[in-house]
This record gives C-alpha cells, structure tokens and sequence, in this order.
C-alpha cells in the first residue's frame, strides 16, 4: 500500500484567492497528480473553518478559513485529516465545531480532537489494500489542547500516549504516530523529543513523524521503524519570513505485506500562489541537506552540540519571559508568556538546555547555603 503525508495546511494572505477559487493548480502545483498514486492520503489542517470571529486568547496568531475551503482538501485527495494541533481551538468550540461540520459535509474523516481529555483519545483506523491502519494524532501543551471538561485536541501524554499507541498495534497492521510538537525552526530534536518518539516506535509505532516545526530537519530508522523529526509545512504560505518556510516534505510510504516501509521525501518549495514540488538544482541541494542533518543526527556529539547552538540562538525571548514573569510586581498576576513556556514541551526543551540546574551542568560545588 502506498501511503502519502503531507504537514501543515494553513490558507493565508497569499493562498486565499486560490482557496475561494477552489484552483488546485495554483496550490498544489503538480502534487495532486503525485498523491493519485497513493491508497489513502493525510494532512493536517491547522487552523479552524469557521465564520466565527471570537478568537481564544493566547500568544501567537488565531487561524481560520472558512468552511467552504474543506472541498479543497476532497478535492486534492485527502482522505484523513488530522486535527491535533495548537490552531484547531484557536476559535474556541464554535470554531471546532464549524470545523468538524465543514469536514464532514464533504466525507472527511478526521482525528486527533474530542469532547474531553479522555474522548479526544481515540485513534482513527482506516481499511487500505487489505491492512488496517491506526493513526495516533497528538499534539504537544499549547492552547488548544482538550481539558477533562473542555473539548480540543488529543495531547501527547508520556504514559497514556505509550499506552495508546500499543493498544493501537493490537487493533492494527500498521501504526502511525502524527507528532504535532517539536521546537519551531529547530532543524534537530531536542533530546526529550528524540526519546519520546523512540519509545513511540517501541510501544508499537511503525512510523513517526513529527510536524509543527515549520521545517524540515531530519529522519533516523529505529528498531524497524522510521522517525522523521520535522517534515516541514505542506501548504502554508507567507505568514512568516523565515527561509526554513518556504520548503516542506511530502512523505510517500511505500508499506509490503510484511510491514516493511520504503520511505520516499518529496521536497517541497513555495510558488506565487501556493506550494509544488520542487525539481531540478533547487530539489537536489534540498535533498543534500536533509542527507547532511540525518548523517549529524547519528552523531550524538555533533546532533547535541546543534541543538545547544539553536537553542543559543532563541536564549533572549525566554530570558525576556524570566525576567517579566511578574511585571506588576512578586505578588500581581503571572505574564501570559511565562506559564505558557512551562505548558508547552517544546519550549521546556529549549528552557531546560539553557537554563541547567547546577546538577545538570556538571558541577558538584558545595552547597553556599551550608558554608
């Protein structure tokens, strides 16, 4: 069976035209005559369809597109939508629910979302060539997650994730995990997030792949299994001017009878009016630099001393969220930004690498409060 994934799927400034039009041509380029090849194809939608104008409060941008844009989606040949993600909420239960309705109008299964905490905790499986296939949609603590008396989006859990993810294999042929986490920009894993999605694939997983990273960074195969570390976005132009936006992956998983995977990376590049594959130089170059990132990966020395240098690179905002954690004084309200860092893995991963306990950093001074 051949299966395609494909990242982040946002309409923006740039894409909305084409979006209104319905014109695949101009937002996809010629990736829809690729993903025809495929048994059963997958996306992320991250943002809400909705017309509703009451966004939720947090840091970062509140996305949406209307509820018309989900023909888009049919029409490309998508046939799950994940929905796990730190946009689905971004409108509140009007706009998930607009956004489930939209889906469902136009015979799109989706997953990753649900009325509580524990309902939003059920994998979709789905019938190709003969093999039943589970996808497990989490996402890391960032806003839209769903709450024991809250509706939102399926977060990834250390214990119960693990717990899932076997249960899956159980049920299952084949286990795919869609990992919406991972540091934004960051072309490398931090270590927590290279161990958690190792321990993916030994509950049980048969693929990884994490998105929200905006990026792409890097695969490793691992006990039978393949992890990509950030596959980049799929079609989500413009909203930030960052070089790492402006390419993305589409990954084809050619699966056999026995579980096997032939992992083929589709790179991807930003048009005028939407996204196409990339050819030529331009593909080649791309392709070598994800070669070079997956070599550093299997170097630990060479992969953690990258990690430490991004992490270098973003030390100022959170040193910023330390130092205005309580801009009214040690006993007004927190700052937004402050909890927000300590919610979201993502961020903790980048706190704990600058920020070392004196354990952590290597030293066994004596304590000054006992001298």
């Amino acid at each position: 069976m051949r299966i395609f994934i494909g990242g982040d799927i946002t309409p923006t400034k740039t894409t909305v035209p084409a979006f209104e039009a319905g014109d695949l041509k101009a937002l996809f380029g010629g990736i829809g005559e690729l993903m025809a090849t495929g048994d059963i194809c997958f996306a992320n939608l991250e943002c809400a369809l909705t017309e509703s104008d009451t966004p939720i409060r947090k840091c970062g941008p509140n996305l949406r597109g209307k509820p018309s844009y989900a023909k888009v989606l049919a029409d490309l040949g998508v046939d799950v939508v994940g929905l796990s993600n730190n946009h689905t909420f971004d409108y509140g239960r009007p706009g998930l629910r607009d956004t489930i309705a939209a889906l469902e109008a136009h015979g799109l299964p989706y997953t990753g979302v649900g009325r509580s905490e524990r309902d939003a905790r059920k994998p979709l499986f789905t019938e190709v060539c003969g093999k039943r296939v589970a996808w497990v949609c989490v996402c890391e603590h960032e806003y839209c997650y769903a709450l024991p008396d809250r509706e939102g989006a399926w977060a990834f859990d250390p214990f119960e994730t693990m717990e899932d993810i076997t249960a899956a294999k159980a049920a299952a042929d084949y286990v795919i995990v869609i990992y919406h986490g991972g540091k934004e920009q960051s072309r490398y894993p931090s270590p927590r997030l290279r161990k958690a999605c190792r321990a993916m694939i030994r509950a049980g997983a048969d693929f990884v792949t994490c998105q929200h990273s905006h990026c792409v960074g890097a695969h490793e195969e691992y006990q039978g299994g393949n992890i990509v570390y950030g596959q980049g976005n799929f079609n989500f132009v413009g909203l930030v001017n960052h070089p790492h936006w402006n390419n993305g992956m589409l990954l084809q998983l050619d699966v056999d009878d026995e579980g096997g995977t032939e992992l083929t990376f589709h790179s991807l590049r930003v048009t005028e009016t939407g996204v196409d594959l990339s050819e030529g130089e331009e593909k080649e170059r791309e392709l070598r630099e994800f070669a070079e990132r997956n070599r550093i990966l299997a170097d630990e020395e060479k992969w953690l001393a990258e990690w430490r240098v991004f992490c270098e690179s973003v030390k100022t905002g959170y040193r910023r969220a330390v130092a205005n954690a309580f801009p009214e004084g040690p006993d007004g309200p927190v700052a937004e930004v402050f909890p927000h860092y300590l919610d979201c893995e993502a961020h903790t991963d980048v706190w704990r690498e600058i920020f070392p306990t004196w354990h952590g950093s290597g030293t066994n001074e004596t304590n000054p409060q006992t001298k």
